[in-house]
């Protein structure tokens, strides 16, 4: 194969011309960029920092992270999606947290509302007015969901529970012992499902 000829002068004089670098001003900002875009996929990838999707809920729980995640199956069925949210992705059940489910299939909020009584009856809540009366109310928030569709349940600083959906408030039970039988369903160790806890509340707690 025939060795291909050297450069001329003026072949050499235009390559160097394309090799000129960038003025100062240019090769500044492209630095200043790539740096801010390593940062962020550097943020990206660390546990604990991803960003809270909890609209509304976000005010009530502050510097709001993932703690954990984790999906509900029930005899091979799909239930939800569940995901747990706490200041700066630590969890502590005296402090505010979010949790939210995202349904993944369609459920009717009153039947929500009963599951959730028969859970706490599980755990030991024991029957009569204050369990009726906690049923009625969560009857009452609890809307209709379709696949997709996310209620987030929010511990907030006073012990209080808020429920969101559709990224607006859509009701509240501001009874402490309710809070604590209500999360206590998926966080609390006698919970139904020790692996979704797991995942939920992750290993530091």
């Amino acid at each position: 194969m025939a060795t291909p000829p050297h450069p001329t002068r003026t072949d050499r004089s235009h390559s160097t011309a394309q090799a000129r670098p960038w003025p100062d001003g240019r090769n500044r900002l492209l630095r200043v960029t790539l740096a801010a875009l390593a940062l962020f996929s550097l943020l990206a990838l660390m546990p604990g920092t991803s960003r809270a999707d909890i609209g509304a809920a976000a005010k009530v729980v502050p510097a709001a992270s993932l703690v954990g995640e984790g999906r509900l199956t029930f005899l091979g069925f799909r239930i939800f999606d569940a995901k747990l949210y706490a200041p700066s992705g630590t969890y502590d059940p005296s402090k505010p947290f979010a949790l939210k489910l995202t349904y993944l299939r369609s459920f009717k909020g009153d039947a929500i509302a009963k599951r959730t009584e028969k859970e706490m009856l599980r755990q030991g809540m024991p029957k009569g007015a204050t369990l009726n009366g906690w049923t009625r109310d969560m009857a009452r928030i609890f809307p209709n969901v379709s696949p997709g569709q996310s209620i987030i349940g929010v511990r907030d600083n006073k012990g209080h529970t808020l429920f969101y959906a559709g990224g607006r408030p859509i009701g509240s039970i501001k009874d402490k012992a309710f809070t604590k039988r209500f999360f206590s369903i998926w966080l609390g160790s006698n919970t139904n499902d020790p692996a979704l806890r797991s995942r939920l509340i992750g290993a530091r707690s």
